[in-house]
C-alpha cells in the first residue's frame, strides 16, 4: 500500500472541538485532516497522531492549520544538498589547533611595552587602568570562580620579533618558516572568548561554553553544508591525538545533533594501518569483505524503511559504503614514497623534531589534493589540558613546542601556494586563548580569553595583513573585536556557506552561535 495515500473514511464521522486560547478547533474523525495547503496528510502521519491518542490528533490538526507539517507530509524544509548559497572563494580548510593556549605575546603579537614594565605591577605603569576595564567581567564566564585570576606582576616577553616580508607583520622569532610567509597572512590580533578554563578548547570548535554541552563543530558544519569531492575519501578527517576528554573529548571534532555521519573521521600517519577500524582481518579476502558489507548494506536499507528518520541507521548506511573505499584510498594519501626528496625534507621528514607533525601536515595538503573538504589537526595533546598551557617554563616550553610546527606549518603553506592550492584553501592556526601578560609564578603566564590571535591564509583573504589589535601589554582585544564564531562564519562564507541557512527546525541556534563574517580581511 502506498504509505502516502488517504486515509480511508472511518466507519462512523464525530466531529470533536477543542477550545484553547487561540479560539475553537474541530476535527472532524474519519476525514483525516487535510494540510494548511489542503493536500492530504501521509497515512504514516496520520497513524503516529492516532498512536498519540485525542492530545496527538488534535495537535496534529492545529499545527497542520498552521502550517507546521513534518517531513512525510510535505517537503517543506530539507537538508543541504552540497551547492554552495553563493560563489565559494575556497574548496578546503585545513584547521590547525594547537591545544592548551598559546601565548599571543611570543607569536604573532609581539609586545614590546611588557619589557619596558617588565618586573612592574600594573600600578607602577601607565596601564592601570587594563584592570579597570570593563571587559574584565563583562564577557567571562568562570567555571570555577576565582581558579585563573590577574597576575599583577608584568612579565617580559620570552623570545625577541622582528618585522617580515614586504608588508612588515611583526612575528616572533620562534616562528622563522612561518613568518617567512608573512606576506601570505592575515592574522587576526583581537579575538577573545568566554570560557578562562580549558572547556575554551571546545568553545573555540563549537561557539558554545562548555557548560551549555556539546554542539556541531565547524568541521561538522562544513561537512554538513557540503557536498563531497570524492566519494572514496571522508570529507572531514582529524589528525594528531584530540583534546582530552577534561575538555571536550571527541567532541572538538564531533557534530551533536547533525547527525554521526558528519562526525571527524580520525586517521593514523600509517600506510598499513591508517584507518584501524576500517581494516579486515589478516585471513579476510576482499572479496569476502565485499561481499559483508554489500550483505550489511541490504539489512541496513531494509530496517530504513521501518525508521526512514533514524540518523544512527542512516549514518551507518553510509559509514559502511565509505568504509570499504577508504581501505585502497586512505592508505595512498599517507605513503609519502612519491613525495620527492626536497618536499619531504622540507616539512621535516627528515627531522625526528619536525616529523610526527610534519606528516600530518604533507598528509593534509595530499587530502585536500583529493577533494577532502575539511582537515583538523590537534597539536600538543597531551591527556590533560594541553602542552601549549604555559603556567610555569613558558619559554622552555614554547620554544620547543614552536620548533615542532613551525617548520611543517611554513612548509604546508608555501607548498600549497607552488601547487596553486592556496588561493582554494583556507589554513587556520588557532588555539583556545591567549596567556596573561603578567607573570604567573617566576616564568609562566596564566589562561587569558580577553585577547588572543589566530593566523590564516589563503582561500581567498586578504595577503599580509593584521586586523584588530589588542592593548600595549596584549591584554584587551581593543579594536575589531571578534568573538570565536566570526572566525567560523569566514570560513563558512569563504567556503560559499550562510550559516544562517544552515539552521536546523527544532534546533534553535544564539545569534552569537551565527557569529559576524570579519569582511575586512577577505580579499
Amino acid at each position: 500500500m502506498n504509505p502516502y495515500s488517504p486515509i480511508p473514511s472511518l466507519p462512523h464521522s464525530h466531529t470533536l472541538t477543542c477550545h484553547t486560547s487561540g479560539g475553537t478547533n474541530s476535527i472532524r474523525i474519519g476525514a483525516h485532516p487535510p494540510l494548511a495547503d489542503g493536500r492530504k496528510r501521509s497515512r504514516r502521519a496520520f497513524l503516529a497522531d492516532v498512536g498519540m491518542g485525542f492530545t496527538g490528533i488534535v495537535l496534529g490538526k492545529m499545527l497542520a492549520d498552521d502550517g507546521v507539517v513534518r517531513a512525510g507530509d510535505a517537503k517543506v524544509w530539507l537538508p543541504p544538498d552540497g551547492t554552495p548559497a553563493f560563489t565559494p572563494q575556497a574548496k578546503s580548510v585545513i584547521w590547525i589547533f594547537l591545544v592548551g593556549g598559546m601565548s599571543q605575546m611570543e607569536t604573532f603579537d609581539p609586545k614590546p611595552e611588557l619589557n619596558k614594565w617588565a618586573g612592574k605591577t600594573f600600578d607602577e605603569s601607565p596601564y592601570k587602568s587594563y584592570l579597570e576595564s570593563p571587559y574584565l567581567k563583562k564577557n567571562l564566564r568562570e567555571v570555577i570562580a576565582g581558579l585563573h585570576h590577574v597576575h599583577p606582576k608584568i612579565y617580559e616577553m620570552q623570545t625577541g620579533y622582528k618585522k617580515w616580508g614586504q608588508s612588515g607583520l611583526e612575528i616572533s622569532d620562534w616562528w622563522p618558516h612561518v613568518a617567512a610567509s608573512a606576506d601570505d597572512l592575515a592574522i587576526v590580533r583581537s579575538m577573545w572568548t568566554t570560557d578562562n578554563n580549558h572547556g575554551a578548547q571546545l568553545q573555540f570548535h563549537t561557539g558554545r561554553h562548555s557548560l551549555e554541552g556539546q554542539f556541531p563543530t565547524i568541521g561538522s558544519w562544513v561537512h554538513y553544508g557540503l557536498g563531497t569531492l570524492n566519494a572514496n575519501l571522508p570529507q572531514f578527517v582529524v589528525m594528531g591525538t584530540p583534546i582530552a576528554d577534561c575538555c571536550g573529548g571527541v567532541g572538538a571534532h564531533g557534530s551533536n545533533y547533525l547527525g554521526p555521519e558528519h562526525h571527524g573521521v580520525q586517521l593514523a600517519i600509517d600506510p598499513k594501518n591508517p584507518l584501524p577500524f576500517a581494516v579486515p582481518g589478516a585471513d579476510t579476502f576482499r572479496e569476502e569483505q565485499q561481499e559483508e558489507f554489500a550483505l550489511l548494506g541490504r539489512l541496513n536499507r531494509l530496517a530504513a524503511v521501518d525508521y526512514p528518520d533514524d540518523p544512527a541507521i542512516q549514518a551507518r548506511i553510509k559509514s559502511y559504503e565509505l568504509a570499504f573505499h577508504m581501505q585502497s584510498a586512505v592508505p595512498d594519501v599517507v605513503n609519502f614514497a612519491r613525495e620527492t626528496e626536497s618536499t619531504q625534507k622540507a616539512y621535516g621528514l627528515d627531522n625526528g623534531v619536525t616529523k610526527p607533525f610534519g606528516e600530518q601536515c604533507l598528509a593534509a595538503r595530499r587530502l585536500i589534493e583529493q577533494g577532502v573538504r575539511f582537515v583538523q589537526i590537534f597539536h600538543g595533546s597531551n591527556g590533560g589540558a594541553g602542552s601549549w598551557d604555559a603556567h610555569g617554563g613558558l619559554k622552555a616550553g614554547h620554544s620547543t613546542l614552536c620548533k615542532q610546527v613551525d617548520q611543517p606549518i611554513g612548509a604546508l603553506i608555501q607548498d600549497l601556494k607552488a601547487r596553486g592550492l592556496l588561493d582554494e584553501t583556507l589554513v587556520v592556526i588557532g588555539t583556545e586563548f591567549g596567556r596573561t601578560p603578567g607573570a604567573q609564578g617566576s616564568d609562566g603566564r596564566d589562561h587569558h580569553p580577553f585577547g588572543f590571535s589566530v593566523v590564516l591564509a589563503g582561500g581567498g583573504l586578504k595577503a599580509g595583513i593584521a586586523h584588530g589589535k589588542t592593548d600595549e601589554l596584549g591584554f584587551h582585544a581593543v579594536e575589531n573585536r571578534h568573538y570565536v564564531t566570526d572566525l567560523h562564519a569566514t570560513i563558512l562564507h569563504q567556503l560559499g556557506l550562510d550559516a544562517h541557512r544552515l539552521e536546523i527546525p527544532g534546533r534553535k541556534r544564539l545569534e552569537m552561535d551565527f557569529g559576524q563574517v570579519i569582511r575586512e580581511i577577505i580579499a
